[in-house]
């Protein structure tokens, strides 16, 4: 009895392994090939349960999502010979898993040739376009339609469906950025230079007018106040006349009293005349009177 327990368990453990050998599964995300001593069989994109027969046959799964190519940025020529950095990327997805399994075997292989692939697509599309395309939005969305096409052309021969490519960014490499830039500030400050020598033109007309204004409304006001001026003697000389006439004794008076405000009006005036000067006349009348 014992020896008949140990051969039906080493049975089902030879069964289980089978049965493991025989039977794998297959995810939503992948697809799998089935190769006999190293040659293709066939290829499952049906996720679930196959099977498979045990011990001479081995499964390879593939991920059949769309996987990314980042590539490294490189040094490309354009058309106006201006050299470019260019950083790129690509999208792909294995289409054809027995031709990929044949032409490349492994994802590393893979990678190494379609980075080949998109850097001399680059190089060949780049170097027909001056560095300008990269810069317009519509040139540089023709110029990636057109690489993306010609990598499809050489990926479809391994089993691969390139689904984009696109640009990440384009430079000039960093030796030429400096002289880029230094060229670039010298025409900034040129720039600025003539906008500066425009404004002190501006400034100066606009300061020149101003003066030649003030100057004509000076000229213009002194003009006018001489003139009123003179209308103001004139009409006091009338006033003062008409005065004379009706009492020349009076004014006379008048005359004398103003005389003398103006020569004493300050305190230390000094005053060297003569006592009988015609100055003291009425000083003299008032000395009669008393």
């Amino acid at each position: 009895m014992p020896k008949f327990v140990s051969v039906i368990l080493a049975a089902l453990v030879v069964l289980a392994v089978v049965a493991s050998q025989s039977v794998f599964i297959v995810q939503q995300t992948e697809q799998a090939l089935v190769t006999q001593f190293g040659e293709p069989v066939r290829v499952v994109k049906e996720p679930g349960l196959a099977l498979k027969a045990p011990f001479i046959q081995n499964v390879t799964l593939m991920d059949r999502r769309i996987l990314e190519l980042d590539a490294m940025p490189e040094e490309v020529i354009a058309s106006d010979r201006r050299r470019i950095v260019v950083d790129a990327f690509a999208r792909y997805r294995i289409s054809d898993p027995l031709r990929y399994y044949q032409s490349l075997r492994t994802d590393a292989l893979a990678q190494q040739r379609l980075s080949s692939i998109l850097s001399s697509s680059l190089r060949g599309e780049l170097g027909q376009k001056p560095f300008a395309a990269l810069l317009q939005s519509a040139d540089r969305q023709s110029l990636m339609t057109s690489i993306r096409d010609q990598m499809r052309v050489q990926a479809r021969a391994l089993g691969i469906e390139i689904v984009d490519v696109r640009i990440r960014r384009a430079d000039l490499p960093k030796e030429n950025l400096d002289s880029v830039f230094g060229r670039m500030q010298t025409e900034r400050q040129r720039e600025a230079a003539g906008y500066r020598a425009s404004g002190d033109e501006e400034a100066q007309r606009i300061k020149s007018a101003a003066d030649k204004e003030v100057t004509i409304i000076k000229a213009d006001a002194t003009k006018q106040s001489e003139i009123l001026r003179g209308e103001g003697d004139a009409e006091r000389n009338r006033i003062l006349g008409e005065a004379y006439g009706r009492d020349p004794e009076f004014f006379e008076f008048y005359r004398s009293l103003t005389a003398y405000e103006q020569a004493m009006g300050s305190s230390n005036t000094t005053l060297v005349i003569s006592p009988d000067s015609p100055f003291f006349k009425y000083f003299h009348k008032g000395q009669s009177g008393r």
